[in-house]
């Protein structure tokens, strides 16, 4: 026995939302949090909105400020820095696919703190290397440093933070 299926189930079959209706949902779903243009644009063709009224939206939700690109890319760093303690690399990455402008990206990573990135970056490396149980000096400096490339560090930085413990 089946379970019977939802009417319109088929995802080609999406109902199509009015604009005053888009306008709310889109309103609450960049009150949330910050968006980008992206991720907005995104959202409202998925509602199956026309071409015209998605940026009819948009200019609407950047005149009410819901929708603010440098507060966003702010926002995103600052968190993604602070709490998820990610590189510079990794972060310019994730903005880059958010189709942030480069221009936007360089700013909001030079406003980082210099020392507190390096302290970040010691932090990080010294607690993988206490955690990392390999007797081979050369393997235990491969994985610290692989940890590290993928939080997004830079490649010079970590050699010289990895070399220091190596030899500590």
């Amino acid at each position: 026995m089946s379970v019977p299926e939802k009417e319109n189930s088929d995802p080609g079959t999406k109902k199509k939302l009015g604009y005053s209706t888009a306008l709310k949902k889109i309103s609450s779903f960049c009150a949330y949090q910050e968006r980008s243009l992206f991720e907005v644009r995104g959202k409202l063709e998925d509602w199956g909105l026309h071409a015209e009224e998605v940026e009819k939206l948009i200019s609407r939700l950047v005149e009410q400020d819901f929708l603010n690109e440098k507060r966003f890319v702010d926002s995103f760093v600052k968190g993604r820095f602070g709490l998820k303690k990610w590189g510079k690399v990794r972060i310019r990455q994730e903005l880059k696919m958010r189709q942030i402008p480069n221009e936007m990206i360089l700013e909001a990573l030079g406003a980082l703190d210099d020392g507190e990135y390096e302290e970040t970056l010691n932090f990080l490396a010294e607690r993988k290397w206490k955690l990392t149980k390999e007797s081979d000096l050369y393997k235990k400096k491969a994985k610290v440093s692989r940890f590290l490339l993928f939080r997004g560090f830079e490649p010079d930085l970590i050699k010289e933070v990895v070399d220091r413990l190596a030899t500590a």
